[in-house]
Formats: C-alpha cells, structure tokens, sequence
C-alpha cells in the first residue's frame, strides 16, 4: 500500500527526513513512535503530499505521488486523514461536515451521504449528533468525528496525526476505542501517536523515528520488550 524509498524532506537547511525507507503493507496498522521534532508527523504528511518531499519517492496504492503528473486530488480520494486538531468546518453541523466531500465529488447524492453519514456516526457512538453544531462538542467527539468524516470516503488507507494528542486524558479512551474497532475490521492504517498503550496493544509494527531516520522497527513485542538501539532504550524508559 505505501513505499517510501530514500524520502528525503529540508526546509531550507534543516533536514526533517534523512533518507527514510518506509513500507506498509495492506491492512497493516504501522504505528510511528519517537520524540517531538523527531519528524514522525512529516512523514506522515508526506504520504498524502501535504508535505513535498525534497528528494526520494512516495508511492501509495501503485500510484508514485512524487511524479508531478499524479492527479493528487484523486489518489487523497483514497486516503483518509485525522489530524490533531479535528480540522472540522465549524459553521457546518456534524452530518453536514461528513456529508461534504461525498457530495462534493459526486460520490453520491445528498440523500445517500445522509444515510451514510448516519451509519459512520453510529460506528463512532455519536449517532444522536447528525444535527449537532460542532462548536458544541466535546474535543473527544469532535475527533470521532472526524474520523468518521475521513471514512465517508471510503479510503483505502486511514492516516492519523497525533489524533489524541490535543485530547482532555478522559476524552483519549474513546478515540483510541474507535481506531481499535477500524484496525479490528482490517482498515490499512498509519498512526503517529505518543500512546504507548495503543502502540503495543494495536500496531502491526511499530517504527521508532529519531532526528529524520528511522531507528528500529518490529513487532510491538520486538521494539517494548527487546529493544535492540540504544537511543530506543532512552526513549522507552522516559515514556513508559
């Protein structure tokens, strides 16, 4: 599903990614972990070009995003993005925010994005917030939805940029409940997040990224329970 080879991404002389070879694999749930600053969520914006890697190739889906003739717009049709701080059009109500792209695209009608965006908040447990303004919600529910939001376009890969970590500790639980449910169901997903928990008990594999290199990568039990590099190690035991 995505093949990172050699991604390399500088602003100016500050070097974020340093040669990143990254892979993941369909309905593999790929959790990146590491320090703040360390480039976890460029990597991850670079694989809907949110981010314009500096050098290296991206290919998500077969299709290689670093070539300037890929239509983005259609390749982030099928790619599903939660990001830290909800990004929700606050003057639209909850169903109207989920209804959007669907309709927007001529995916389908208005009618069938209703239905849709009722059964998708039904799935996040906010099913009585159709008509819900969003300034009304909690910061919990307004990430549920938009995870739910990022579903209605039933993407093929869901990316996920630190969707707790703006979050209230209470509100966490919840969030983290629905994407269990979605790697649970086979959802290919990407997740940068400071959630150990959610690492060791969700992930595939985990990736530890340091100063724009990836570091480790293995099973949860492999990077927790054996972990090989010395700067890992550090982390660990300041997280844990």
């Amino acid at each position: 599903m995505v093949d990172v080879k050699d991604l390399v991404k500088s602003y100016g002389s500050n070097h974020v990614l340093k040669g990143v070879n990254f892979q993941v694999e369909k309905n593999e749930v790929v959790v990146i972990i590491g320090p703040s600053g360390s480039g976890k969520s460029t990597l991850l914006r670079t694989l809907n070009k949110l981010e314009e890697p500096t050098s290296g190739s991206v290919v998500i889906d077969g299709k290689d995003i670093s070539d300037p003739k890929t239509d983005m717009n259609k390749v982030r049709e099928n790619i599903g993005m939660v990001f830290q701080h909800f990004n929700l059009f606050n003057n639209l109500s909850v169903g109207q925010n989920i209804m959007l792209a669907p309709v927007e695209l001529k995916r389908e009608n208005k009618e069938e994005a209703a239905d849709q965006a009722k059964r998708l908040l039904d799935v996040v447990n906010l099913s009585q917030k159709f008509d819900a303004k969003v300034q009304s919600l909690s910061g919990g529910q307004k990430q549920r939805v938009a995870i739910a939001r990022a579903l209605a376009m039933k993407p093929d890969i869901m990316l996920f940029d630190e969707p707790t970590s703006a979050l209230d500790p209470e509100m966490v639980g919840d969030v983290l409940q629905v994407m269990k449910q979605l790697a649970k169901e086979g959802m290919t997903m990407v997740v940068v997040t400071h959630e150990m928990g959610f690492a060791r008990e969700v992930a595939d594999r985990v990736v530890f990224v340091d100063d724009g290199k990836i570091l480790e990568s293995g099973t949860p039990d492999d990077i927790f329970n054996h972990p090989k590099n010395a700067r890992l190690r550090s982390f660990l035991e300041k997280v844990l």
